[in-house]
């Protein structure tokens, strides 16, 4: 052993890193092979019934093959990262790593969705008939729209909302009203502001790792962070930014919950109200509560519950004193779902079939670090209760509360389809899996994570 590496905390399960290589292989063979039945099942699926409404399954995508200004642009930066990450993420400043890290993550989602070209890329995506654009000039009043949101929900009412605005509570829309009357119309202001927003939430989970799990897997973890081909889907869609407002609340509670920030009560308050509008960006996302708990059992804590449920009380509160009902809308959007193609795509291929969209949107590096996630439960469990966790043993319950999350999400039926799309909140949290990968083939994992974005976005046009 290098001198170095004795000073060093622990940051693999029990397996070593030699015994441990070859399984990790063959797990992300084994998602590669679930991708593939996917494929082909959904193939057969849609050729014998066409109920998948999908072009490629299992993803929302169309195969062609095209080029654009990003494909000179994405693999100088997936090579930077590559070739730098796992070395500037050891020896930059903290502060400056979090700033390096949103600088990258930035420059390979813009350069990915610029494959498609600025416009039908970036400019375009969320001006489309079933986007939040669609109805800016319906927000006239403000008041009197969100009193009579839900009245527009199901298919066959008169001036019905399209899918996307229909599907989220009005908070979502409302963020583009606002960016509009502020001088920052259009699909590009729109796009960008998610984008911009939506990177950001990769700095969030590093600041929950470092908290919770030390600061050295934060930095393993970085430059898998910023390669996540998820990264095709952050750019454009506003479930980036709904993503990172998740994160950011899980974030700040982190902080609160283990007193590393000035303001632990100002953190609190923060983590409940960013939860709050959570809640009135996506209806599923009210799972993030989970995670939200799960940081105070690993921080051995209640001290931030009061303030932090104060602080979610905000938004809801308001948005119900201006009229709007989210129960009561939530119930009527699960009626307008069965109008639409999810009352029509079969659940018994989906239920699985999501599975195999995760594990393209994160990558093969994160499914061999969840096989070592799962193969670290048991120390991690021990180490947990027996007060002696090691960083890893602090990393386990996160990422594995992340993928019940995504689990209940898939069994709800309320996601069929489209979820490399809308499960973002939830994969964000599964990508720290991947700072479990020992140090041999580290960059190996990083050009497997590229090499699969940049084959989603130039072979199939996705659709968001």
């Amino acid at each position: 052993m290098k001198t170095e590496d004795r000073t060093v905390p622990r940051t693999e399960p029990a397996t070593t890193a030699r015994s441990g290589h070859r399984r990790d292989l063959a797990a992300a063979g084994v998602g590669a092979a679930l991708v593939v039945a996917a494929a082909l099942g959904g193939r057969a699926v849609e050729d014998y019934a066409q109920k998948l409404y999908v072009h490629w399954p299992p993803l929302l995508a169309s195969w062609y093959p095209h080029m654009g200004p990003g494909t000179v642009a994405a693999p100088v930066v997936a090579v930077a990262v590559i070739a730098y990450g796992p070395l500037l993420a050891r020896r930059l400043r903290w502060h400056a790593l979090l700033l390096a890290t949103y600088a990258a993550s930035l420059a390979w989602v813009f350069s990915l969705a610029l494959i498609d070209g600025w416009g039908r890329g970036i400019a375009e995506r969320l001006t489309t008939k079933h986007e939040y654009l669609r109805v800016i000039d319906r927000f006239t009043d403000i008041g009197a729209t969100l009193r009579t949101f839900d009245e527009h929900i199901l298919l066959g009412t008169p001036g019905n909302w399209p899918a996307h605005v229909a599907g989220h509570p009005p908070g979502a829309t409302l963020t583009f009203v606002l960016l509009d009357r502020a001088g920052l119309g259009g699909g590009a202001w729109a796009g960008v502001w998610c984008i911009l927003t939506g990177a950001s939430g990769l700095l969030a989970v590093l600041v929950t790792v470092r908290a919770l799990a030390g600061e050295h897997i934060a930095r393993r973890a970085a430059p898998f962070l910023v390669l996540a081909p998820v990264a095709v889907w952050a750019g454009t869609s506003a479930d980036g930014y709904f993503a990172a407002v998740a994160a950011w609340s899980v974030a700040l509670l982190t902080l609160a919950a283990t007193r590393t920030v000035r303001s632990p009560a100002a953190a609190a308050f923060g983590a409940g109200l960013l939860y709050g509008l959570v809640c009135y960006l996506s209806y599923g996302l009210v799972l993030i509560a989970l995670l939200l708990l799960a940081v105070l059992v690993l921080a051995r804590t209640a001290r931030p519950l009061p303030l932090a449920l104060l602080g979610a009380l905000v938004v809801p509160v308001v948005f119900t004193a201006a009229g709007f009902n989210w129960w009561e809308a939530y119930h009527v959007l699960v009626e307008r779902y069965h109008q639409g193609a999810g009352g029509f795509r079969p659940y018994w291929y989906w239920v699985w079939a999501n599975l195999a969209c995760t594990v393209i949107a994160v990558g093969p590096a994160v499914v061999a670090g969840l096989r070592r996630t799962f193969a670290g439960a048991p120390g991690a469990v021990r180490g947990l209760r027996g007060g002696e966790a090691s960083a890893p043993d602090r990393l386990v319950p996160l990422v594995l509360v992340a993928l019940l999350l995504l689990l209940a999400a898939d069994l709800s039926g309320m996601s069929k389809a489209e979820t490399e799309r809308i499960w973002q909140p939830f994969m964000l949290w599964l990508l720290p899996a991947a700072a479990l990968l020992p140090d041999r083939g580290r960059r190996g994992w990083l050009a497997a994570q590229a090499v699969v974005a940049l084959a989603v976005n130039h072979l199939l046009w996705t659709g968001w």
